[in-house]
């Protein structure tokens, strides 16, 4: 007898499979379509992962060990001037400010947590069920079959990854860089407190981009000495450089139901978007993923939340859903953007409004406050 299942998730990365863990663990049978294609080559990514996030993970027991995790306890940033801020942990009350988590150390808990839940299924294709959750990335097929308009705006960079060695140990600092030029280098730290290895996220406009990754290890090494001020030593590349274009994008709509059926009736079935198939923003504060998983974890609550006589597909409780995130992504959306037009623009008198705007921030602690905890997700 075939499996009938309540949810099926298309899309097996992070958010698809905590999707389906998260459903699982509130008693819905989830199929989880995941074809088996992975990364090709070494991964460099790198996530920053905030507390809301973390709890997530851990509720589902995916959160990775060390030295695969690295507790931020402070961050620094500068920008192209005299500029600067300074947020500490110990300052704010909290054991970190975020922690750097190797993505492929991530996706292997996912995936050996996903392997003691009877109630997930890993299928080859999609397969029916009352509600589909689409997780598959900005580029989502799926998305794309439903006719839901994604309106990305370039924003004319592209992000240069990889990783680095070290002359001296990181201390468990994530440190940021707004360069004159409209570049914006981040170090995050990783290997644990006392680790001397790096990830990195250089986002440079576009006409750098092939003359950066044309360059040899030793050449690139020196050109990120120079923008990180020289302040973690001299620097070594110790893995491949991956590259991708940067945009702000958003979907039209994060649920619908199913396509007419062939006899005509209407159909019985609902789809919601999560993840980077609803929304992209610029990684220039890392809260990429950690959005994602908030729309996982909101998804859920609203689910548990429904009426008993609410089926999963009744699009009235889907759009709760949408209202929530939709709200909370284009606040996020805002900031980010607002921030990449403000470092990103050489106009006068932006550079030194910046700088001097950067200097008054930092010694404004009640506003600091406000910022740290909405972006550890626990305003």
């Amino acid at each position: 007898m075939a499996q009938s299942f309540d949810i099926c998730i298309r899309g097996a990365g992070v958010v698809g499979r905590a999707a389906a863990l998260l459903l699982a663990r509130a008693g819905l049978r989830v199929a989880l379509v995941a074809p088996g294609a992975g990364h090709g080559g070494q991964d460099v990514r790198a996530y920053a992962l905030n507390a809301a996030s973390r709890g997530l993970l851990e509720s589902v027991r995916a959160w990775p060990e060390m030295p695969h995790v690295t507790a931020v306890q402070r961050m620094q940033v500068w920008a192209d001037g005299d500029g600067a801020v300074q947020f500490d942990a110990q300052a704010q009350g909290v054991e970190a400010l975020a922690w750097i988590v190797d993505v492929p150390a991530l996706e292997q808990r996912l995936q050996e947590a996903i392997g003691f839940q009877p109630l997930v299924e890993l299928v080859a294709a999609p397969v029916a069920a009352p509600l589909t959750v689409v997780c598959e990335g900005r580029a989502s097929r799926t998305r794309a079959e439903f006719g839901v308009e994604f309106a990305v705006i370039p924003y004319g960079q592209d992000a240069i990854a990889t990783r680095l060695l070290c002359e001296r140990a990181h201390g468990a600092v994530a440190r940021q860089w707004f360069g004159a030029d409209g570049s914006i280098l981040a170090f995050l730290p990783l290997a644990g407190a006392e680790g001397n290895s790096v990830a990195v996220v250089w986002s440079v406009p576009h006409g750098q981009t092939q003359n950066r990754l044309a360059m040899d290890e030793a050449g690139f090494a020196l050109a990120l000495q120079g923008a990180s001020r020289g302040v973690l030593g001299a620097l070594t590349v110790s893995a491949p450089r991956a590259c991708w274009p940067l945009v702000q994008a958003r979907a039209a709509r994060w649920c619908g139901a199913f396509p007419m059926q062939a006899s005509g009736q209407a159909s019985d079935r609902a789809w919601v978007l999560a993840g980077d198939a609803a929304h992209a923003v610029h990684p220039l504060a890392g809260q990429g993923l950690n959005l994602g998983l908030a729309d996982v974890a909101a998804l859920v609550r609203v689910l548990q939340a429904r009426e008993s006589w609410r089926p999963l597909a009744d699009l009235r409780l889907l759009r709760r859903y949408e209202r929530q995130r939709g709200s909370a992504v284009a606040g996020a959306q805002l900031a980010m953007d607002g921030l990449q037009q403000l470092f990103t623009r050489a106009d006068a008198p932006l550079p030194s409004l910046r700088n001097r705007g950067m200097n008054l921030f930092d010694h404004c602690t009640p506003l600091k406050g406000w910022v740290s905890r909405r972006a550890m997700g626990v305003a």
